[in-house]
């Protein structure tokens, strides 16, 4: 990968650290809120989920800006946003009202997911951890 493109793969990562870190510094800071929210879609487990998904939001995000196992997290951070998408965005199932909004952010998380494979595919390019220990 040349500079310019591990440059724009940088920039591109700190865009999708963007959506996902303040989400998940969001669910770390407003816990109660959360769970509530978990339990009015029907989430199982709540608490682990909740867990899981500060874990992935956090950590992920961290991993991709410093881009380490680069493709490993971007293939778990893309299934995370399939089933929030189908979860929490399921706009065949929307009250009419909700419909449009539900179906734009069911659509943003699928684009978020074409990226973070195209991440996956690409790796983190020379500005990374994964790029640092690959030239050694």
């Amino acid at each position: 990968m040349n500079t310019f493109q591990s440059a724009m793969n940088f920039i591109g990562r700190l865009f999708i650290v963007a959506l996902f870190l303040p989400a998940g510094i969001a669910k770390l800071t407003g816990i109660e809120g959360t769970l509530g929210y978990f339990a009015s879609l029907g989430i199982p487990a709540p608490v682990f989920v909740l867990v899981v998904a500060i874990v992935i939001e956090v950590l992920g995000s961290i991993a991709l800006l410093v881009g380490f196992q680069t493709r490993a997290v971007a293939i778990i951070m893309a299934i995370f946003t399939l089933v929030a998408a189908l979860t929490g965005h399921a706009y065949w199932a929307a009250p009419a009202d909700a419909v449009f909004i539900a179906q734009l952010l069911f659509f943003k998380n699928i684009a978020v997911m074409g990226g973070l494979f195209i991440l996956a595919s690409a790796g983190a390019g020379s500005f990374s951890v994964d790029g640092r220990k690959a030239a050694k």
